[in-house]
């Protein structure tokens, strides 16, 4: 396989994702990288925004680009050369961010899902939560909003707590009004936060046991992935619920689903290119 550059471009419930690599067989090097948070915006205007700034920082031209491999909700994305199943790409990207990961936890804004993958990042099996739980992104954002926090102060001040306030609904609303009482009761924002965070994780390592993830390390993707306080709280549940498996994290992991879709759009690409038909 001859050097060529692959972009991927993810689109999220919350977060638009792009990522341009210079890939030679096995070999994948960083060349650029953005997000950008959608906020009522043309998640479609905001791929076109990112890709770019990526091609930009690089210094590449869009001919340069052998492949436009899109992932999430890029599906319709006008430019793209093809699209990947967003499981297929987070397997694969948090397999290219950490080589140990045999599981994988992408918690976005909506939802979450666990799946579990092989040395290479090919998906075995995977699971969603309902879209209805009270472990989203978006939740615990309305949650911050409403103690009049950062977000980027929650995973902190989680691991602050010394008597976690237990939040027993799975429903976003219902947990919403738990929080409310709570914070009447006096309930500090540090005991709310780590009883979200232990409500989550109970309920993210029963769904690693449940497709099967039981040996090794789990990467968190996705929008909650660098919440210190909720990797924390997964890993103290994971030994409750005797899950065998480590949770950890990498700055990069937001990227993780928009890596797998410029990797496997290399791969795609030197397939085609065999067989002829590359663009």
């Amino acid at each position: 396989m001859s050097e060529i550059i692959t972009a991927g471009i993810d689109i999220g419930s919350g977060c638009v994702k792009t990522v341009l690599f210079k890939v030679d067989g096995t070999k994948a090097e960083w060349l650029g990288k953005e997000t950008a948070r959608i906020r009522n915006r043309d998640p479609f205007h905001l791929a076109d925004d990112t890709y770019q700034h990526v091609l930009k920082q690089a210094g590449v031209k869009r001919g340069d680009v052998a492949y436009v491999a899109s992932t999430g909700d890029a599906e319709n994305l006008k430019f793209s050369t093809g699209h990947f199943y967003s499981m297929t790409t987070h397997g694969r990207g948090a397999v290219y961010l950490n080589p140990e990961a045999r599981a994988v936890l992408d918690i976005g804004a909506l939802n979450g899902r666990a799946i579990r993958v092989d040395a290479s990042g090919k998906v075995l099996s995977y699971k969603m939560t309902s879209q209805c739980a009270s472990g989203s992104g978006q939740f615990l954002e309305n949650i911050a909003r409403y103690l009049g926090i950062a977000q980027d102060e929650i995973g902190t001040l989680s691991q602050q707590a010394d008597n976690p306030e237990k939040v027993s609904s799975i429903c976003a609303v219902l947990a919403e009004t738990d929080v409310i009482n709570m914070v009447s009761r006096g309930i500090s924002a540090s005991n709310i936060l780590k009883g979200i965070h232990e409500s989550m994780a109970v309920r993210l390592a029963k769904l690693l046991k449940s497709i099967g993830a039981s040996d090794g390390l789990a990467l968190m993707t996705g929008g909650l992935a660098l919440d210190v306080g909720l990797v924390s709280a997964l890993n103290e549940a994971m030994v409750k619920e005797k899950v065998n498996l480590v949770a950890k994290s990498h700055p990069d992991s937001i990227y993780a689903g928009a890596i797998g879709a410029s990797l496997w759009g290399a791969f795609r690409h030197e397939k085609l290119t065999r067989l002829g038909q590359a663009a």
